[in-house]
């Protein structure tokens, strides 16, 4: 399985483009800060990290501003 559900920043956008089949695409930088459980002790994390989003998706991004944390599910793809 691979899903991915985080809550993060977005702290920076890019100009929407779009496919040439006509799908919106949004791509954005987003910072996570949050404690985490590894091996039993609590884990303080603090990293930014790139995501794109494409069609209904990806417009209601584009309409979301900066520093509003949003909760953000998906998968990890290279």
């Amino acid at each position: 399985m691979n899903r991915l559900q985080i809550t993060a920043v977005p702290v920076a956008k890019r100009a929407l483009r779009y496919t040439p089949a006509g799908l919106a695409v949004a791509e954005g930088s987003f910072r996570h800060e949050g404690t985490t459980l590894e091996a039993g002790t609590a884990r303080q994390l603090d990293f930014e990290f790139d995501a794109v989003a494409v069609g209904p998706v990806a417009l209601g991004l584009e309409r979301e501003p900066l520093g509003q944390p949003l909760t953000l599910t998906g998968f990890i793809a290279p």
